[in-house]
């Protein structure tokens, strides 16, 4: 799905979209996305997660066939509604299918490979989703990414039926939404959800305008954030990744906050593209901390019958940071340094904050 992010705003405006009408085209799949995210938790902890994994995959492929049937902006956001929907029925499916299947003593390194997934898809599919579109249309490349996409959902229901956890077994002691706001590890990993999609969509916003405010060429910002997605994945595979079963996950998701704030406050000070790649290579690298950590806390404080649901919640907030981020500081009017200097100053607060907590 992240072949989208470098065509729909471009695709909107094809259609004769207003300024408006095309950043709420981009918006809508992230606002919808959140309500598939909870529907998505909270369906796989009654009927399991597999049902809801495959149910995602293939309706998310429907969906993007029907990019075919677009004729004008509002038909768009139809679709990108019904699209982010269908999509976020996804991501808290497989993760909870992935975290059930699981051994405690490996949930940290499993965490880190699942990243290293996430992070080759924010490289190569914006890559492929523009290169593509060149040459063909948005229509066009949705319905081969939709193609993919149904031939994994099939795949899904074809291999993974066989380690199934029996519907008695998640569905006979449910918990409620107030048992998981109670759950301090839960607000822990929720928080750093938020925070941790909060920086990146400061990130994704105010790059951009930086490497032009430097006069610097406009591509270069593509290439700093590939930069950010390798140093992660390095980091995701090498034999480093062992640190996050060895270390208590607080203390990995305090050093990512904290590396990942000091990097933000270094790139508002940096003038120089060689020091901007320092800088978001340190960034990929305190992300590479924080996002196994986050996702360890979570599978530590919960159990079968309540994980799909808090990762239905914890996926929305990841969905609700991205968006919350760019809209703050596109409505504070800040400039790109003081973007980076705001968003790096909350998640040192937030290195703070889980420090004098960590023993609670």
């Amino acid at each position: 799905m992240f072949a989208q992010l470098p065509i729909i705003s471009p695709y909107a405006v094809s259609l004769g979209a207003s300024p408006f009408i095309a950043g709420l085209a981009v918006g809508m799949y992230s606002l919808s996305n959140t309500f598939g995210n909870i529907i998505s938790g909270i369906s796989s902890d009654r009927k399991g997660p597999f049902a809801i994994l495959v149910i995602g995959l293939l309706s998310t492929s429907f969906t993007l066939f029907t990019y075919s049937l677009i004729d004008g902006p509002y038909s768009l956001l139809a679709v990108r509604f019904l699209h982010g929907l269908a999509a976020g029925l996804t991501v808290p499916a497989a993760f909870t299918y992935l975290a059930n299947r699981t051994n405690s003593d490996k949930r940290g390194k499993e965490s880190a490979l699942s990243g290293a997934f996430i992070g080759l898809a924010a490289i190569l599919g914006p890559a492929y989703g523009a290169i593509y579109t060149s040459r063909n249309s948005v229509p066009e490349t949705m319905l081969i990414t939709g193609v993919l996409i149904f031939s994994i959902g099939i795949a899904a229901f074809l291999l993974l039926r066989r380690t199934l956890i029996k519907k008695e077994s998640i569905t006979k002691h449910p918990s409620s939404l107030t048992d998981i706001l109670k759950n301090i590890g839960l607000l822990r990993s929720f928080s750093g959800a938020f925070f941790l999609m909060f920086s990146q969509g400061v990130l994704a916003y105010m790059l951009p305008l930086k490497v032009e405010a430097l006069g610097l060429e406009s591509q270069l910002s593509g290439l700093l954030l590939s930069a950010f997605g390798i140093s992660a994945i390095l980091v995701f595979l090498l034999p480093i990744n062992r640190i996050f079963d060895l270390v208590k996950p607080i203390y990995t998701l305090i050093a990512g906050f904290t590396v990942m704030g000091a990097s933000l406050f270094y790139l508002s000070a940096m003038s120089t593209e060689p020091l901007l790649y320092v800088g978001m290579c340190t960034y990929g690298i305190g992300f590479a901390l924080l996002f196994p950590s986050i996702n360890s806390i979570l599978i530590d404080s919960t159990n079968i019958t309540s994980r799909g649901r808090s990762y239905g919640y914890f996926y929305a907030f990841f969905s609700a940071g991205v968006v919350v981020g760019s809209g703050i500081t596109g409505a504070l009017a800040l400039n790109p340094n003081q973007g980076f200097m705001v968003s790096g100053s909350i998640l040192l607060i937030a290195a703070i904050t889980n420090g004098l907590t960590s023993r609670k």
